[in-house]
């Protein structure tokens, strides 16, 4: 049985603060007093002694959705930590599981079957009944989503780790949960899942109130699964266990939360936290520089030394991340693995790590950062060879090279890349020396972008990466290449079984030494490019003491100490 001696809401109290924001310099200095007007009326700031309790934070765009169930983005993800709590959290400033709204879990020895132990007195902001029948709730409404909110853009994590639903059991990896008492409940599932337990503490199997899910309907998405829309529920009625509780979502502009009174835990000293969407990493830097802002993410790497010897507190955290270049194999250019081997001679890795990354990023030579069991040591590796890069063009048909359409995301910056447009610009370049000749084709991050990559064939090379949510190699690799999908083009039966296989090993050592040998395969088969792991840095106020760094961004703002 696993058990803890801490949990989120017993670790020690944390703080808040500023303002507002928007591009320049001069507009954050102009609205730090609208900010200050609002604070006041809030009551956010305190007497003597005390600090003042709202906390701004610049976010590089708007949540993609209130509802985790069906987001996948980081800043729906940053929000939603804020709101809703899972039954497993994470351990403080590492990647491995940790008791939540579950304080303890004794999984059988087939490991099909998991029995959680709940938090007795949790209600949700609503309130709700945190309880077992809520938790059997939340797994069956994600196992019978229809239509639309089963397609993989929608339901993004549910589909990749547990691969079906009650409309397609025989894919699907869940299969019942069970009612045991109020505060016991077994999930049990049709397959085995060595990472069920950790991939718990993703937002999106965070515990969602039952009674908010069915009054605001939840599941009613429209659109398509290129444009999906967002039900009632997920444009503005979350409601989960959370310390905070949502209040209100200015798309564009801002999202504003607040402590909820009845929360079981700890509250810190945060009871108000506005986060500020602010898309150009420039102006986030002016903002916090002006003091309308008390902190942002995702610090341009050239900004760190200016704003240290400012004064302002940079925090960063440990590489957890993977940027790659992802092929589109349906294009038929890129579904020659001698183009596909072409193009990653022609990446200069270090020269794009030194030019447009954060310090103490780390050259990849595969999909998981080395810290991650499975690691390869020894795996295929192409060094950057611009000579045999043409080569390879040539035996493959294209001694002249060809065109390709090299889709990259605007408005936006991402842990595992800040500045997009840098590192389009940084290998569009380099693929121009060696005769690859690519049309730019940006988006807008939300929503264009992902919906384009993820949901259709309508796209070339392109852009993207990863940050790791839980310390299990399935979590990464599994997730990219565990099955058919529209953002790579290819089918790999081989490489499908082989994954399928290893997620299931209750062996560990076993497991590893299986993934080390499919590291090596995807390494042969070339399906996408691994280019960095990015050490993403944040950076705060001088009235910000401490800020609780996850490298799987597992971070909850009634952690934070303010000292004013």
């Amino acid at each position: 049985m696993f058990t803890s001696k801490t949990a989120r809401g017993t670790l020690p109290t944390r703080k808040r603060a500023a303002a507002f924001t928007a591009g320049a310099a001069i507009t954050a200095l102009l609205l730090s007093g609208c900010v200050q007007s609002q604070r006041e009326e809030d009551g956010g700031a305190g007497g003597e002694g005390e600090v003042d309790s709202t906390f701004v934070f610049a976010a590089s765009s708007d949540p993609a959705s209130l509802d985790p169930a069906f987001a996948s983005d980081g800043e729906s993800f940053r929000v939603s930590r804020q709101i809703f709590e899972g039954l497993v959290g994470v351990e403080p400033g590492t990647a491995d599981p940790a008791p939540l709204l579950a304080e303890s879990w004794e999984t059988s020895e087939d490991g099909l079957s998991t029995t959680f132990q709940l938090k007795e007195g949790v209600t949700f902001h609503d309130g709700t009944d945190f309880n077992a029948e809520a938790v059997c709730f939340n797994f069956d409404r994600w196992y019978n989503f229809t239509g639309l909110a089963q397609a993989p853009s929608v339901s993004y994590y549910y589909n990749n780790l547990f691969r079906g639903f009650a409309d397609s059991p025989e894919a699907a990896v869940y299969e019942s949960c069970e009612v045991n008492g109020d505060l016991e409940a077994t999930v049990t599932l049709a397959k085995p899942f060595a990472g069920f337990v950790p991939a718990l503490s993703l937002p999106a199997f965070s515990m969602q109130s039952p009674t908010a899910l069915e009054e605001f309907n939840a599941d009613d998405i429209g659109g398509s699964s290129e444009a999906p829309q967002l039900s009632e529920y997920a444009q503005g009625n979350p409601v989960g266990t959370g310390p905070f509780k949502f209040d209100s979502w200015n798309v564009g502009e801002d999202l504003t939360i607040s402590a909820y009174e009845e929360y079981w835990g700890e509250q810190g000293d945060v009871q108000q936290v506005i986060f500020r969407i602010i898309d150009d990493p420039q102006a986030r830097t002016q903002a916090l520089q002006a003091g309308t802002i008390d902190g942002f993410d995702l610090v341009s790497p050239a900004d760190i030394p200016v704003l240290e010897e400012e004064g302002f507190m940079i925090v960063p955290r440990d590489p957890f991340t993977i940027l790659y270049l992802g092929i589109n194999h349906a294009v038929e250019e890129l579904s020659d693995p001698l183009v596909r081997q072409a193009i990653h001679h022609a990446i200069d890795k270090q020269a794009l790590i030194d030019q447009t990354l954060p310090e103490g990023t780390q050259l990849a030579t595969q999909f998981i950062p080395d810290v991650v069991d499975g690691y390869n040591e020894d795996v295929t590796t192409y060094e950057y060879d611009p000579e045999r890069a043409k080569e390879l063009l040539a035996e493959a048909g294209y001694p002249d090279g060809f065109e390709v359409e090299f889709n990259y995301p605007t408005d936006v910056s991402r842990p595992y890349m800040p500045t997009p447009e840098q590192v389009f610009t940084n290998i569009s370049a380099q693929l121009e020396e060696v005769g690859i000749t690519v049309t730019p084709a940006p988006d807008v991050w939300t929503p264009d972008y992902l919906d384009r990559i993820q949901g259709t064939e309508d796209h070339g090379i392109h852009l993207l990466g990863w940050t790791g949510d839980y310390n299990d190699t399935d979590n990464f690799i599994g997730v990219f290449f565990g099955q058919e999908k529209m953002e790579f083009g290819f089918d790999n039966p081989e490489l499908f079984e082989a994954l399928s296989e290893a997620r299931g090993m209750t062996d560990r050592e076993e497991q590893t030494a299986m993934y080390e040998e499919i590291n090596q395969q995807i390494a042969e088969f070339n399906p996408a490019i691994p280019l960095a792991h990015p050490a993403p840095s944040l950076a705060f106020a001088p009235r910000v003491d401490s800020y609780p760094a996850s490298p799987v961004n597992d971070e909850v703002f009634n952690m934070i100490e303010l000292n004013e």
